[in-house]
């Protein structure tokens, strides 16, 4: 732990440092934009309809994406504590979002604006290496989980969802059984059903 950082800057520093080797010199700048927000269980960090202007890393607790189509829940992603998130094509585009963010327990975040990213992509080659590689990994991470959603055989998509989903074990550890369900497109007594098959056959 570097001693002149702040608790949630080595936290940073050190998710960070798992992407590139930063100096402290190479952190500086970004230590100096990051901001920290604390949510209650049950707030909204994001709100349909809102624009998204920030990528945040989540310090502590758990952050559900989701979106509502026809009065039916869908998730899109999980933030655990470590996990970064932010809503893209809202994000990217300046338009409103589509989807929700909710703290599910008590949270809290640090977060940078995205005209601060903006200067920091142009100033930093350390920080643009990272923000490219964070954002491949969760582009990565999606466009797999969007081909398990095209089995249509469950037991396959917990199968290919153990095997392909780096964060599937944490998922199994930290999520709600009928969240994950709803994560690969079915029914909380489906996915119970072919947990127990799988097990069994493990």
């Amino acid at each position: 732990m570097k001693e002149h950082f702040s608790v949630e800057e080595n936290i940073l520093f050190d998710f960070f440092n798992q992407v590139y080797p930063l100096t402290e010199n190479d952190f500086e700048p970004l230590a100096k934009v990051i901001r920290k927000k604390k949510i209650k269980k049950g707030e909204f960090l994001l709100d349909i309809g809102q624009v998204e202007t920030k990528t945040s890393l989540v310090l502590k607790g758990f952050i559900h994406q989701y979106t509502i189509i026809e009065d039916n829940l869908f998730t899109i992603d999980f933030s655990l504590t470590g996990m970064s998130f932010n809503n893209f094509t809202s994000y990217m585009e300046n338009s409103p979002s589509n989807q929700i963010q909710e703290a599910l327990t008590d949270s809290e975040i640090i977060y940078f604006e995205k005209e601060d990213i903006d200067k920091l992509l142009l100033q930093s080659h350390p920080f643009s290496f990272i923000y490219t590689k964070l954002f491949e990994q969760v582009h990565l991470e999606r466009e797999k989980r969007s081909l398990i959603l095209q089995h249509k055989n469950a037991y396959k998509k917990y199968e290919l969802f153990l095997s392909t989903i780096s964060k599937s074990k944490r998922f199994l550890e930290e999520v709600p059984q009928k969240l994950i369900a709803n994560y690969l497109g079915m029914t909380a007594e489906t996915y119970s059903r072919v947990k127990k098959a799988y097990l069994k056959n493990a």
